[in-house]
């Protein structure tokens, strides 16, 4: 942790498509998740901060892609919350189309942190991402969010119903995270920078 200063961290630019990604080889780490599964919170404790990344009450408001510089040294992509009814179809394809260009074309991206909400067992559309993950062979990491809403008797049960429904593959990582307690905090950086 200590080589990289998280607190230097702000927001580059959003992109909508690859003509506007910034353009040098900085790596970068894609974080992928429904709508309200804590992808923000997730974002702001790595770094340390409250409101970098902006948490809202409206699901589905990130409708770009927002890259963020990390002092210098590697980039977070967030890419837009999946799963929201209330966008149209034709809003969806679009954003369909641009998460997936940015995944499958993009030299920069490591790997990507698929966040699911570790209470339920994960949506059709979890299933979809980590399957298109692995059908590509892109790298990723499961985060399991909200952790400290799930007591820890239940952990061992909450994973494994996790794991089947996504027909986990046991060489990829799951992190059990809480950004409210910071469990998983270490682990999810020690992972992330074993992938630079």
């Amino acid at each position: 942790m200590s080589e990289i200063n998280t607190h230097n961290a702000s927001i580059l630019l959003s992109a909508a498509s690859k003509e506007h990604y910034p353009k040098d080889n900085l790596p970068e780490l894609a974080l992928a998740g429904r709508s309200n599964v804590g992808k923000s919170s997730f974002i702001n404790t790595l770094l340390g901060r409250k409101n970098l990344a902006r948490t809202s009450s409206k699901p589905g408001k990130t409708q770009l892609l927002n890259f963020y510089n990390i002092d210098n040294q590697l980039r977070f992509v967030d890419v837009p919350g999946y799963g929201y009814a209330k966008v149209s179809k034709s809003q969806r394809a679009k954003w369909g189309k641009m998460i997936e260009e940015y995944l499958v074309t993009r030299e920069n991206l490591k790997v990507v942190i698929s966040l699911v909400d570790f209470r339920h067992e994960p949506s059709v559309d979890d299933i979809q991402m980590y399957e298109f993950l692995k059908y590509y062979e892109i790298p990723v990491i499961i985060v399991a969010t909200k952790a400290d809403k799930v007591s820890r008797g239940r952990w061992n049960k909450h994973e494994s119903m996790i794991k089947k429904a996504l027909n986990f593959d046991a060489s990829d990582d799951f992190i059990i995270f809480s950004s409210v307690d910071k469990t998983g905090f270490d682990v999810s950086w020690d992972k992330i920078l074993s992938y630079l």
